[in-house]
Formats: C-alpha cells, structure tokens, sequence
C-alpha cells in the first residue's frame, strides 16, 4: 500500500507538472504571436514536424526534453524554470528576476533575507 501511495503521488506531481508547462508554453506561444510551426522551427525542431511537435507539447501528450525546453525558453525569451515554477506569482517573479541586473538582484536579494 505504502508504494503504490507513493507511485501515485509521483504520477501525480508528474502529471501536474506537466499540465504547468503546457499550459504556459501555449500562453507564450499565443502571446508572443506565433503560430506552433513557426515556434517549433525557430527552436530547432525539424519543420515536417514542427506544428505536430508543439501541439502535442501543449496538450500534454508528449514531454518535451530539457534541450528542447531551453531552445523554447530561449525562444520565448523566459528562463527555463518559468515553466517549472508551480506558483503563478513566482512563475512572474522568475521571468522579472531574469530581466534584472545583477547589480540589482544582488539588493534585492538583501531586500528580502531582512525582511524574511
């Protein structure tokens, strides 16, 4: 009882995991105004198959590799951990921090450890 608990909750995390990416790789894809082909072809992924590729990802049929993750972060100009972040408001956070200097993480960062 106790593994199959725990295969459960795995599958769970998982499959939530999963639902976050997709649904935010969709909203970046849409927002940014692309099309699944055209993402698919500017992160390097073959244009025969580009359109399928994409769509599958935003579904949640298929996961996507972390190579193919990073050339979509860099294409959708987000960090990688954006789509990995559970919390919405963190997600937002991540993609601000990136736009920050280091200069300026570096006082913020102080900013938060006081008042923590």
């Amino acid at each position: 009882m106790i593994v199959i608990t725990t295969i459960i909750v795995v599958m769970n995390d998982s499959n939530t995991q999963n639902v976050i990416f997709s649904r935010r790789l969709k909203e970046l894809r849409v927002n940014k105004g692309l099309s699944q082909k055209q993402l698919g072809i500017l992160a390097g992924i073959d244009e025969f198959v580009a359109s399928t590729r994409i769509n599958r990802y935003e579904k949640g049929v298929h996961q996507a590799s972390i190579r193919i993750v990073q050339q979509l972060a860099a294409v959708l100009d987000v960090p990688v951990a954006y789509f990995y972040t559970e919390d919405d408001t963190l997600a937002k956070l991540v993609v601000e921090w990136n736009k920050v200097s280091l200069e300026k993480k570096e006082l913020i960062l102080g900013l938060i450890l006081r008042a923590g």
